[in-house]
């Protein structure tokens, strides 16, 4: 938006300095498109006639030399096709990105640097730190409107990545053609309201958010459709995706989602705090005890660290984490480089592996951590541990890059510039590893024949690289492309895109830590259960790994 409204600026200046002076249609006309298509306005042939500055005759004449070069595309708006709005095309899109480098190149050249410190309001186009790198352009308009009656219906998760999607439902309305109506629950609540929808004689949503670790249960359970039925796959470009991301939307070696969301669970920590008390970051848990014992200092409103300790859904997902950090996957699972293969969980056969000496490792590594944690830690889950991290009350937090928008976009936050991000530390037996969060889009299997070309395209659309950026440029920070994480613009909104995508390379983005077997919701709701009893002192550890491993091997059989 940055080189639009400079423009636009700038041609009012010169206007009114110079005179006589003569308006350019094509350059206000096509300013005015691209400011409506970025703002989610719709445009029409007489509103950018109106805008051309020249008389309707004139006007009309150069709006048709702007389509016949391939500028403006045009595109139905009703079924009689005697209506249509306008929409700038590939070309002009890419025309005004160039632009924009060159302006800021420019700009440099000839007054000097600019002012350090770029912010979001380089809404889409804006120079580059990294010169030669290729710039993602902003989304395109669908070339026909998706025909679905009612408008297109997407059931999500309430996190800040789908809530930046609610943000921009007026450009993506623009983009798809169809009114959007989005539904948004926490994550158990999404997971009753998905396995419900799945049970009417018609869906509900054209698409549905699904928790990777949901993948095994929802395909057994008939509540997806596998992709490869209803689409040719290479459309998505597989290979852009983060390779843990892509491959734990599969279930039996075919997809039943895109990756919305690739947000590894990493170890968040207070650069600043580490480096005045003389600390190196933890590659270890025993480091990660060894830094907060030192930084924790209650009477000063200062904890070591936070994590998810709530009962339930939060604490077994830490505890399905931590296992793993020991190198000990919750199920049974072949052994292979960088982990465990979780790709072959649909052949059934498996059992739990929660009860071994690396479980009591990490039971007890979990028991330590409450030393220096907050009081309140045993309540806190998914954005409670990170909220008094932002606030400058907890030196380390292990939080998904999801959640930085909490201190990354704060500048008032403690943490804010502060903080550094790193792979789970691990025991003895483990590895660095940077366990695969977030949601796929997946459709649902009982949606209407007559919506599913339609929900294919929106699919598209929404995971496509130009709307990923399209999020992260508006608060997200998570990015399952390749591609995204290495467009330059992308790049200087946060130190997070590299060091994922470096991660990636490394290998230690890994998604069997939290592996998609039918019987995981519950498994994690056991361990939620009986290790938060462990927590609170009303079993020991032994206890605890015995019960949910018991507990497992029966809902397993």
């Amino acid at each position: 938006m940055s080189v639009v409204q400079f423009l636009e600026d700038l041609c009012v200046e010169v206007d009114s300095a110079l005179d006589p002076n003569a308006p350019n249609p094509y350059l206000n006309m096509s300013l005015h498109l691209i400011r409506c298509h970025l703002e989610g306005r719709l445009v029409t042939a007489s509103t950018m006639v109106s805008a051309a500055g020249v008389p309707y005759a004139t006007a009309t004449r150069k709006l048709a030399e702007l389509q016949k070069a391939g500028l403006v595309e045009l595109r139905p708006r009703t079924k009689s096709g005697k209506s249509f709005s306008l929409h700038p095309s590939a070309r002009l899109l890419e025309t005004y990105s160039q632009l924009a480098d060159r302006l800021q190149r420019l700009a440099q050249v000839s007054f000097g640097a600019m002012t350090p410190g770029a912010t979001t309001a380089d809404y889409y186009f804006g120079g580059s730190y990294m010169p030669g790198q290729t710039l993602i352009q902003p989304p395109r308009a669908l070339p026909s409107p998706l025909n679905l009656a009612g408008g297109l219906r997407i059931l999500v998760h309430g996190d800040p990545t789908f809530m930046v999607m609610e943000n921009l439902k007026r450009q993506f309305e623009q983009i798809v053609g169809t009114k959007i109506a989005q539904r948004a629950f926490s994550i158990d609540r999404l997971r009753q309201e998905a396995l419900r929808n799945a049970t009417r004689a018609s869906s509900r949503y054209d698409l549905i958010a699904v928790d990777l670790p949901w993948i095994g249960e929802f395909v057994e359970k008939g509540v997806l459709l596998p992709l490869d039925s209803v689409m040719d796959t290479d459309r998505l470009d597989p290979g852009d995706f983060h390779a843990a991301g892509w491959q734990a939307a599969h279930w039996g070696g075919r997809p039943y989602g895109v990756p919305s969301q690739t947000t590894p669970e990493l170890l968040f920590y207070r650069r600043d705090l580490f480096a005045k008390a003389g600390l190196k970051p933890p590659a270890t848990c025993d480091e990660v005890l060894a830094a907060a014992r030192k930084l924790h200092d209650p009477r000063h409103g200062l904890y070591g660290i936070a994590w998810n300790a709530a009962r339930g859904t939060a604490l077994g997902h830490t505890v399905m984490m931590t296992l793993a950090d020991f190198g000990q996957p919750i199920v049974e699972m072949p052994e292979i480089a960088g982990g465990y293969d979780a790709r072959t969980l649909n052949r059934g056969g498996i059992r739990p592996t929660i009860d071994t000496p690396r479980g009591l490792e990490a039971a007890e590594y979990l028991m330590a951590l409450l030393d220096f944690s907050p009081p309140d830690i045993l309540s806190m889950s998914w954005y409670e541990r990170i909220r008094p991290y932002a606030a400058g009350r907890i030196a380390m937090a292990y939080g998904y890059t999801l959640l930085a928008p909490y201190f990354e976009l704060d500048a008032s936050s403690p943490a804010h510039g502060q903080t550094g991000y790193l792979p789970h530390p691990h025991g003895p037996s483990g590895a660095p590893i940077a366990p695969v969060g977030g949601y796929v889009l997946g459709i649902p299997a009982n949606l209407q024949p007559d919506r599913i070309d339609a929900a294919v395209e929106a699919l598209i659309a929404f995971t496509s690289a130009e709307a990923q950026k399209l999020y992260i440029q508006n608060g997200s920070r998570t990015a399952p492309r390749y591609s995204v994480g290495t467009d330059p613009e992308v790049r200087r909104l946060s130190p997070i895109f590299e060091i994922v995508d470096e991660m990636s390379w490394r290998d230690e983005l890994q998604f069997w830590p939290r592996p998609p077997v039918p019987q995981i919701p519950d498994i994690i709701s056991i361990c939620g259960e009986e290790f938060h009893d462990m927590l609170r002192g009303v079993i020991t550890p032994r206890e605890a790994l015995s019960r949910a491993q018991s507990r497992a091997e029966d809902i397993m059989t």
